[in-house]
């Protein structure tokens, strides 16, 4: 009964034949490789490696620089399909992950470049996660699709951050083994075998595909304005990703097994919550999503900075808290942006390469955001940090407001 309605469920949403199941399945087993990453790889850097803030800022710089990059690094693969390229990201993501695994030294430089090679290999699989999603839906299911990935991938998060402290509460306390190299190879064992599964789904599936011709690099005016909106974007999103977290542990003293609560908590609600916004979209239309959801930003981002000012201490951590989730949830409309793309395209094709390269604008913009961040806070405090990304998130919404309805786009074509 259970598989029979899975099976209508499929054919309610997506294209027969389309490989949703392998699509889903790949995309659920990397969630849960991510999870295990993100849970372990902080303490990681300080346990094992012994990285400094200087050091681990640093880090962060190299390790979205894949995203900057990212244009030319699929420029290269101008002539793989969507298929193809979501294998090779998974490969060069597992070789990083191997690469930890048997390191003798765990050093400054080899750590950085292996965990820049992970972020390679995630960065290549982002635009055509998305394009992929589109493609196998049926028409007007788009978003419902594109909002599955977002709780797949959430869903595997959650997973992953549980066998993380399984792991290390099992090891620390059955086998008295210590939060050294040995149980982190552990984790980087496991998440190896999680890639290999994931990457065994994909190539399962023969798209049919051979070679796909691709822009090499792709800029066109019609998509100025999608454009300027990753500027925006990126910007917000990346100080709220780079000094949430810091807001929460500097001002508010937030520990760090509180934080993996609030973490976990944002990845379990959004396994319901992401479906939920793309069946939204679908109904309201990408464009008043887009709007809409920048303008609860712009209040968020207020209150972030300003919770301390305005309530007791209590009040104000507790503010900020829901506000942090609300941040997640609301991140999760970035797929109408995605669906913007796909309707202003000629081709699954183009979609990808102006996804590509709307990522590399984003990047761009965030890494100034998160070096600028930082001396905005020391100079002027983090309530102004964050009134800058509310004033980012209105320009968000403002640019949103002149882009054409759904259906238009083509009407005008």
């Amino acid at each position: 009964m259970e598989n029979s309605m899975n099976s209508r469920h499929f054919a309610e949403y997506f294209k027969p034949g389309g490989g949703a199941r392998q699509f889903f399945s790949s995309i659920l087993i990397w969630g849960i490789g991510f999870g295990c990453f993100q849970a372990v790889m902080n303490n990681y850097l300080v346990d094992v490696v012994g990285m400094t803030p200087f050091q681990r800022g640093t880090l962060e710089f190299f390790r979205e620089m894949p995203g900057l990059l990212l244009v030319f690094i699929i420029a290269l693969m101008h002539r793989c399909s969507e298929w193809r390229i979501m294998k090779i990201g998974t490969l060069v993501s597992l070789a990083g992950i191997i690469g930890l695994l048997f390191t003798t030294a765990p050093g400054l430089a080899p750590v950085t470049l292996l965990i820049v090679l992970w972020s390679t290999g995630e960065h290549i699989m982002l635009p055509v996660r998305s394009t992929l999603a589109m493609n196998i839906a049926k028409e007007g299911k788009a978003g419902r699709s594109l909002g599955f990935v977002t709780g797949a991938t959430n869903a595997g998060n959650v997973i992953g951050s549980v066998m993380v402290a399984a792991i290390f509460y099992i090891g620390m306390n059955l086998f008295h083994a210590s939060s050294g190299v040995r149980l982190y190879n552990v984790v980087w064992g496991v998440i190896a075998v999680l890639l290999i599964a994931s990457f065994i789904c994909i190539a399962r599936f023969r798209s049919g595909e051979g070679l796909t011709k691709r822009p090499r690099l792709y800029f066109n005016g019609k998509y100025g304005k999608f454009y300027a909106l990753e500027l925006f974007y990126g910007a917000r999103k990346q100080i709220f990703l780079t000094f949430a977290p810091y807001v929460l542990i500097r001002v508010y003293g937030m520990d760090t097994t509180m934080m993996a609560v609030l973490m976990g908590a944002c990845a379990l609600i959004n396994i319901f919550c992401a479906p939920l916004i793309g069946r939204l979209t679908d109904y309201l239309g990408y464009k008043n999503i887009m709007i809409y959801d920048t303008v609860i930003l712009f209040f968020v981002c207020l209150m972030y900075g300003y919770a301390d000012r305005l309530f007791a201490a209590d009040v104000a951590y507790i503010a900020v808290c829901i506000n942090f989730l609300l941040d997640a949830v609301i991140s999760t409309t970035s797929m109408a942006t995605s669906m913007y793309v796909r309707e202003i395209s000629d081709s699954a094709e183009e979609t990808t390469a102006s996804l590509t390269t709307g990522i590399s604008i984003n990047h761009l913009i965030s890494i100034f955001a998160a070096l600028a961040g930082g001396l905005i806070w020391e100079k002027f405090g983090f309530g102004v940090l964050f009134s800058f990304a509310a004033v980012m998130a209105l320009c968000n919404s403002a640019f949103a407001m002149t882009i054409p309805r759904p259906g238009t786009c083509r009407a005008r074509g």
